[in-house]
């Protein structure tokens, strides 16, 4: 068995033989007495404190202004994209290495995604794949970026960031500001990851997060938008909140909106786990470094944290040497009760969206052959 040490290095920083989840969730807060409360209090659905205090602090862990507790990330998402303007049959740049999730929300609008290279070293879009794509493709009319291949208008930048690792935003955010397109940050696998000391999500015009029954933090299920501009902020709240207008007694919605609420019970859950969130990021960086040793002297690449950024490190991964490699590590593993995973299916390779829009994609299919994740879960 070629990759013997390495399950046996596993098994012992989990002190197990038996299986080994990928990423599993740990309740050793107020998790139960917050959600006692929460049914004492007979507000379990929509309505109640704890949704408030999730939202105020999500606002604080993300520096942003306003926090909209939403049912689940892409929803979130969903919502996010229809805030900074995107309509049916606009498009959307994004990248074809991401969670079904991200593509999904775009077509949920009725939009068209279109799906560019990522970074070697984030694993998220590439500036440059960004701008080269607009260079070739891009016009600017009325203050707008259009697409002259297709005619649509190009209304959202949409990046990813992957397993925890930061998106190099400041050259995205550059790039898009040129070209008068808004970005929506998919921070869905990001909580308390850091770009440059800003925390992701909070860099864009508007940040998305998961709160999954596998993220660093969750509550089953879950998700929150964040925004330094209150009045998106607000009119994310309304729609969410099925439009309705604030009145006493009487049912009038004004608008299309959404019943993408969070009840009061997923907002207590999420409420103790982010009380718990500094002690799990120093665990898992902990758990990064002992990983990153290990591999360095077993000739496998261990994937960290690019200069400038601190992530999360919600996934941690290996790179491979070819897809060969990739396919044995993965049945070794996973026969040993050793859960790892090989990333998505780039999302061009899907029916859906097999004739979306793309580049060349050289990067995306050369990290698609190669990382596998591995057992990430907080340890006690």
């Amino acid at each position: 068995m070629k990759f013997k040490n390495t399950i046996s290095f596993i098994q012992n920083q989990y002190a197990s033989t038996d299986f080994i989840p990928l990423h599993e969730p740990k309740f050793i807060g107020n998790e139960k007495k917050y959600l006692l409360e929460t049914i004492d209090s007979t507000f379990v659905s929509s309505v109640g404190t704890y949704v408030d205090q999730f939202e105020q602090m999500m606002s604080a862990l993300t520096k942003t202004k306003k926090s909209v507790a939403v049912v689940n990330g892409t929803a979130g998402i969903q919502v996010a994209l229809r805030l900074v303007g995107v309509n049916a049959g606009d498009e959307v740049i994004t990248q074809a290495l991401t969670f079904v999730a991200t593509a999904n929300a775009i077509a949920h609008n009725g939009a068209a995604p279109i799906f560019l290279d990522v970074d070697l070293d984030t694993m998220g879009l590439s500036p440059n794949s960004v701008c080269q794509f607009l260079e070739e493709n891009g016009e600017l009319r009325d203050n707008s970026c259009f697409n002259k291949k297709t005619g649509r208008k190009i209304s959202a930048c949409l990046p990813m960031h992957t397993f925890g690792f930061p998106v190099h935003m400041d050259e995205l955010k550059s790039i898009c500001d040129k070209w008068h397109i808004p970005i929506v940050e998919d921070a869905a696998e990001s909580l308390g990851s850091e770009y440059k000391g800003r925390p992701t999500g909070s860099i864009g015009d508007i940040g998305v997060f998961s709160f999954n029954g596998n993220k660093i933090v969750t509550c089953g299920g879950g998700g929150a938008i964040v925004t330094h501009n209150e009045n998106l902020g607000s009119k994310g709240k309304y729609l969410t909140t099925t439009a309705k207008v604030n009145h006493p007694f009487e049912f009038y919605h004004s608008e299309l909106g959404y019943n993408f609420r969070m009840p009061n019970l997923n907002a207590a859950l999420a409420c103790a786990q982010l009380e718990q969130l500094p002690v799990f990021l120093e665990n898992k960086r902990f758990l990064a470094i002992q990983y990153r040793s290990f591999f360095e002297k077993s000739g496998i690449k261990f994937r960290v944290e690019t200069p400038g950024t601190m992530a999360n490190y919600w996934l941690m991964c290996v790179e491979l040497e070819n897809q060969k490699e990739r396919d044995l590590f993965l049945a070794e593993t996973n026969a040993e009760k050793v859960m790892t995973r090989p990333i998505w299916q780039l999302m061009y390779r899907l029916p859906m969206y097999q004739n979306c829009q793309r580049d060349d994609q050289i990067n995306a299919q050369f990290l698609a052959e190669r990382i596998v994740n591995i057992p990430s879960s907080v340890r006690l």
